[in-house]
């Protein structure tokens, strides 16, 4: 997973959550009066880190938790999961060529790519949107760039953003990522 950490206007931190909580560890314990704030760069959803204790405590604490085993074929990625259906349903999946199971994948497949772009799509929008409101939304033409990102006018979200923070406008594009192809919303390298 890919976390970002920004303090103020300001991104102190991207990575993984253990690295991500660590730099805002550190950061906190030298600015003990500036908040921080962390964004799952997948859902844009904000992530409430603990950063009590010591160094060690926070990064056991962040640190990335595996699953028990789980029956089915682990190494494979397959899980073992109940479904519930009626009757009539698993009738007409016993005489599907495969079995149930095949056939199942098939229509999930079949279903996702059918739905995918557009899923994925809503799925980016919606987390550009979540860090937006978050970071920016007290600063100007806020409601004319959210009009404009759900609306993929990415021209107009550009000049809305324009005179934004670097790091904000930086971060809305990392979040829109292949949304927004020909974008002239770059992040900036440091020199």
């Amino acid at each position: 997973m890919d976390f970002v950490c920004f303090s103020d206007f300001r991104k102190i931190a991207e990575g993984s959550l253990v690295h991500v909580a660590l730099a805002a560890w550190n950061f906190v314990r030298s600015h003990p009066s500036q908040p921080t704030l962390t964004f799952d760069r997948q859902t844009g959803a904000v992530v409430d880190l603990n950063l009590s204790g010591a160094e060690n405590d926070v990064a056991a604490r962040h640190a990335v938790q595996t699953d028990p085993p789980k029956r089915g074929r682990p190494k494979l990625g397959v899980t073992a999961r109940e479904v519930t259906l009626l009757p009539r349903h698993w009738d007409w999946l016993s005489q599907q060529p495969g079995g149930a199971s095949v056939t199942l994948r098939r229509l999930i497949e079949a279903a996702r790519k059918a739905t995918g772009l557009e899923s994925s799509t809503r799925d980016r929008l919606a987390a550009t949107y979540k860090f937006m409101s978050a970071m920016g939304g007290d600063l100007p033409y806020f409601e004319e760039a959210s009009r404009a990102l759900f609306a993929q006018n990415f021209s107009t979200l550009e000049a809305c953003v324009d005179e934004w923070p670097t790091d904000i406008r930086d971060e809305i594009k990392s979040f829109l990522g292949k949304l927004m192809p020909n974008s002239e919303l770059q992040p900036i390298n440091p020199s």
